[in-house]
């Protein structure tokens, strides 16, 4: 990935301080949503590195777009497992257990054509 001056990262459960070291003096990690447990923030290469760490419960339309836009342009991925709505009940009894590798994403194009 090399150096960055900025990134932007999701409610995923991961260590963080591999992305902090991908930021340039002066970079920013923004945490967009909450995980589902604190976080370890590791505060010395934050001050070392004159680091900043933000967070957004949501990012504006515009920014969502650049995001997108970005993640397009150099094919960034998610690890996600689709699954259709009738499918709920059995993912949410999956997550209590720890049986969920990657987050959930409801097709609700291909749930709607089924009813």
């Amino acid at each position: 990935m090399g150096w960055r001056k900025g990134n932007t990262e999701v409610s995923a459960v991961h260590p963080i301080m591999p992305l902090i070291g991908l930021l340039k003096t002066h970079g920013k990690l923004v945490l967009v949503g909450a995980p589902e447990n604190p976080l370890e923030l590791p505060v010395f290469p934050l001050l070392m590195g004159r680091k900043i760490v933000g967070g957004s419960c949501i990012g504006e339309m515009k920014e969502t777009q650049e995001m997108l836009d970005f993640a397009a342009k150099h094919n960034i991925t998610a690890d996600i497992e689709v699954i259709s709505a009738d499918y709920v009940n059995t993912a949410i009894q999956r997550r209590e257990k720890g049986d969920v590798k990657y987050r959930f994403v409801i097709d609700v194009a291909k749930t709607l054509q089924q009813g």
